[in-house]
């Protein structure tokens, strides 16, 4: 009797696409475009991910051109930044944060050594446009304004441009060639400049909004804060920021040589450290504790290694003049609590923590209000700060506000966030409606890329970090003590370019697709199929298994239940 071999059901000599498998599954992968946590805690909404990604592919000038699509100052952030990009890494709950703001002090130095410019504006717009404040915020509003095509006029009451970046912030923390090298190429835009030119009455606010299409206030916060401890009329006591100013101008007032400087922000911080590099006994008293100071915790530590004093969580109680000038400081310990806002908080005496500080002035450097009273009665205030929406928008019509004017944040990169947020409002008010059809809008914020947009960030368990080795991020290298107090040279160093490359190559590019065809390699049913401008799973074949989703090493894929 002869058989016949019959071969299994299963068994093709063909393909198997006969056997559209998308009918077993409950869950669909797809490929998503999500911020990364550091690009949702950015202040400028900056593209992280995306310009460390150019970094780690050799391209600098690429990621330079995405970092000042949000931010003019990537040099001046790279130094100064508070960073809560880097608490907010993904890479912190691996190994360590990613040091995102030395890369981008990297990224920002490179481009003034290579002489990198910003492109002209595309298009010329008849709308004028005033900004008042030549700060961080005022110039990042120009900036955007600019390179959008309106005609930008800035008025700025001093005879110089910076602001707080100048007036406030020390060349130890900030060079001041980095600083006029990157305000300098935003002027080359070609913004109109008004220097000692201040807004000196709401007659004057008038004048503007009669001439300028819209106007940005950015005038900053100039009253300073009083302790009642302190008789300010007395030769020996001072505001900090009056000479702080005066002092990174060149000209410190004298004072004695045993100093107390109040107050636990980067401002008093910098007081402290700025009497130390001109000869004086500094001792710096805080309400706070160490760990709680708003000052940052390298700040703090800086200081103390140049021989700052810190009594922490201590308050002034009165000063005791003694004979031939010397002073007598009465302080108490307290238990400081902090509030749910910035700059509410609530402290209590500690019985029997009386102590005595000896010395020849006093400065206070505990944070100042905005004058409002230039503004006048229609633009509506939120206590001590003027009101605004969202936008930055005023209660006034077509005019809007940032900085510290409108904002207790005090940070330079909140400033600078700002004036961002409220240039792309204004363009918006100012030629949304008439845009032509077509017309490309110039980025302002974070552009997806292939895949489906998602407004969640990445969390660390959507990366596969398998595919990533346990490394450290580079060691933070400083200036050493005795040439530190010997000039103003910058104390903080910056990253060497072979460092600069390891580190971008440390980075998950959470949300971000990398192209690296784990998702079609893994497949087992040959369901994810490459595209031109990424990948795309066929519901045909996918079965959902998750197998790619779970091999992304980028978290730019998630499954989707499917109702059927």
């Amino acid at each position: 009797m002869t058989t016949t071999s019959v071969p299994p059901t299963a068994w093709t000599t063909g393909t198997t696409e006969v056997f559209k498998t998308g009918t077993w599954r409950a869950s669909l992968p797809r490929h998503i475009s999500a911020p990364s946590p550091c690009h949702a805690a950015c202040p400028i909404n900056g593209d992280i991910a995306q310009w460390i990604d150019h970094a780690r592919q050799h391209a600098p000038r690429a990621a330079w051109e995405i970092l000042v699509r949000n931010n003019p100052f990537p040099a001046v952030a790279g130094r100064v930044c508070h960073h809560p990009c880097e608490a907010a890494c993904n890479r912190s709950g691996f190994d360590s944060a990613l040091a995102i703001c030395r890369l981008e002090r990297h990224i920002g130095d490179l481009a003034l050594a290579e002489g990198w410019k910003f492109p002209p504006p595309e298009r010329a717009r008849s709308e004028r446009v005033a900004i008042v404040g030549g700060g961080p915020s005022g110039l990042s509003a120009a900036y955007h304004l600019r390179r959008r095509g309106y005609a930008v006029t800035l008025f700025e009451s001093r005879s110089h441009l910076g602001g707080l970046m100048r007036d406030g912030i020390p060349a130890y923390r900030l060079s001041r060639a980095v600083l006029d090298a990157e305000i300098e190429r935003i002027l080359e835009l070609g913004i109109e400049v008004r220097l000692d030119a201040p807004l000196d009455g709401p007659a004057a606010l008038a004048d503007l909004r009669q001439r300028f299409d819209a106007v940005y206030l950015a005038i900053g916060a100039g009253r300073p804060k009083r302790l009642a401890a302190l008789d300010y009329e007395k030769p020996w006591a001072m505001d900090g920021a009056e000479w702080l100013a005066r002092a990174n101008a060149g000209a410190p007032p004298a004072l004695g040589p045993r100093l107390v400087v109040i107050g636990g922000g980067s401002a008093a911080i910098d007081v402290a450290r700025s009497a130390r590099r001109r000869g004086h006994d500094v001792t710096l008293l805080s309400l706070e504790r160490a760990a709680e100071m708003p000052a940052q915790h390298e700040e703090v530590e800086e200081a103390i290694e140049e021989g700052v004093r810190l009594r922490d969580g201590a308050t002034l109680r009165q000063v005791v003049e003694g004979p031939g000038g010397a002073l007598a400081l009465e302080c108490q310990g307290v238990a400081f609590t902090p509030g749910a806002e910035r700059g509410d908080f609530r402290v209590e005496p500690i019985a029997g923590s009386e102590f005595r500080l000896e010395a020849d002035a006093v400065m206070s450097s505990i944070g100042q209000d905005p004058d409002l009273s230039v503004l006048g009665k229609e633009l509506q205030a939120r206590g001590s700060l003027l009101q605004v929406d969202a936008t930055q928008a005023t209660s006034a019509a077509r005019v809007y506000a940032g900085g510290d004017v409108a904002s207790a944040a005090r940070f330079i990169t909140e400033a600078i966030g700002m004036g961002k947020r409220a240039a792309l409002a204004i363009d918006e008010a100012l030629a949304g409606a008439n845009r032509e059809a077509g017309q490309p809008v110039l980025a302002g914020s974070r552009l997806h890329g292939a895949g489906a947009p998602s407004e969640r960030p990445v969390p660390l368990d959507a990366i596969a970090t398998f595919y990533y080795p346990s490394l450290g991020r580079p060691a933070e290298r400083r200036l050493a003590i005795a040439e530190r107090l010997a000039s103003d040279a910058e104390v903080q160093l910056g990253l060497a370019a072979e460092l600069a490359l390891a580190e971008a190559g440390r980075c998950f590019s959470c949300g971000t697709c990398i192209s690296c065809d784990n998702c079609y390699n893994y497949c087992p049913d040959l369901a994810v199929k490459r595209v031109a401008d990424g990948y795309e799973v066929d519901g045909d074949y996918c079965k959902g298994c998750g197998m790619c989703v779970r091999e992304c090493p980028t978290g730019s894929m998630e499954m989707v239940e499917e109702l059927r």
